[in-house]
């Protein structure tokens, strides 16, 4: 079963194939959301300074029942900042909303603040101040792993070249209809693990007749297909739902696609993101 199945990241640390996002999840709501999924088996949980839930993930993790060590929680260190002392506090922030002693992985959500998202400045020498901080945080034991999320080529030239501990992961848009092949191969070749936010693209991909008639064919649903394809891609999806019902069928993705139907779904129409638009990492070509 795929929730029992993990990747390593370059420093050894195991992290669960699949996780369940909470993008948009109220912090009221979302430890609820976590305890149902940790009851199903997930075991990894990611969140985000940005999503204004931490509190609400660190109640859920505390109260379901499972050990802490048996879970990995992912957070992400806000776009907007790109200072040292900025990072430091705000890494100690998280512990704090949390209530935890010890972040499993904490990567920069964004290269650019989400105002300046795609612009033409990459914040090299913010990014490596924040990193810094990261860096620092993790050799003092209160991250386990660090890493980035939307990091193009150049944003992680930047890292690579300069620090001392390198990035274990990227966090990246991809599914069927908009996969960067490039840049997941290149990241790769680097030593880090892809994971692919937004796996259904945002519900959007739902309207694909294409993409439904391939998942009848398996017998799946258009979710389960789209989530299968990333997995053999070597990716680590992170489907966000709260309903109990789609969680259990999110992590029921163990048939396989076959060799000429991958090749397909690499080459989908780009998906048509409509109203989820107004959101910079979908208005962005990633």
């Amino acid at each position: 079963m795929i929730l029992q199945e993990t990747y390593t990241l370059s420093n050894g640390v195991n992290i669960p194939k699949l996780g369940l996002g909470t993008w948009m999840i109220e912090d009221a709501k979302v430890g609820q959301a976590i305890k149902a999924a940790v009851k199903l088996g997930y075991r990894h949980i990611d969140t985000a300074q940005a999503y204004a839930n931490e509190r609400g993930v660190g109640e859920g993790i505390r109260s379901c029942g499972v050990a802490r060590e048996e879970l990995f929680v992912t957070t992400k260190l806000a776009a907007e900042i790109k200072t040292y002392d900025g990072a430091k506090q705000a890494i100690d922030g998280s512990l704090r909303a949390l209530g935890l002693d010890r972040i499993d992985l904490m990567i920069i959500h964004s290269p650019q603040p989400w105002q300046k998202f795609n612009g033409q400045d990459r914040f090299f020498e913010g990014n490596l101040e924040a990193w810094r901080a990261l860096e620092e945080a993790y050799q003092a034991g209160k991250l386990r792993a660090i890493g980035v999320s939307n990091f193009q080529k150049a944003d992680l030239d930047n890292l690579l070249d300069n620090v001392s501990v390198k990035p274990m992961l990227n966090q990246v848009l991809a599914h069927v209809g908009n996969t960067p092949f490039d840049l997941i191969d290149y990241g790769t070749s680097k030593g880090l693990l892809m994971e692919a936010y937004s796996p259904v693209a945002h519900g959007k991909i739902l309207n694909n007749d294409a993409v439904a008639k391939m998942a009848e064919k398996y017998g799946v649903s258009i979710p389960q297909l789209c989530i299968r394809y990333c997995l053999q891609l070597g990716l680590l999806p992170l489907p966000k739902t709260v309903n109990p019902d789609h969680m259990r069928a999110n992590a029921d993705v163990d048939f396989e696609i076959s060799d000429a139907d991958m090749a397909a779904l690499k080459v989908i129409e780009p998906v048509d993101y409509e109203d989820a638009s107004a959101f910079p990492v979908f208005r962005g070509k990633m």
